[in-house]
């Protein structure tokens, strides 16, 4: 009897952790999401620095910088953008 309940434990064991993987599995982001989520925090120290920026060489830098990223999240298929 001892022995059939060992199985059992171990049986479900394995199910536990074959669940776990799969969930490990779904919630892996991609490489794309990686890259979408540095662009949008680029951006937002882009637009925190444009905000305090106050030499015009310096802003119309930060502007270029920022339709960079805007066409780079875009491109990625990024429509919302954080501010």
């Amino acid at each position: 009897m001892a022995r059939g309940w060992e199985s059992k434990d171990v049986e479900s064991q394995v199910e536990q952790a074959e669940a776990e993987r799969r969930a490990a599995q779904r919630q892996t982001p991609t490489a794309a999401d990686l890259q979408r989520e540095s662009l949008l925090l680029t951006r937002a120290r882009v637009v925190r620095d444009l905000d305090a920026a106050r030499h015009p060489r310096h802003r119309a830098q930060l502007e270029a910088a920022l339709q960079h990223l805007d066409g780079e999240i875009a491109r990625l298929g990024g429509s919302e953008q954080q501010l």
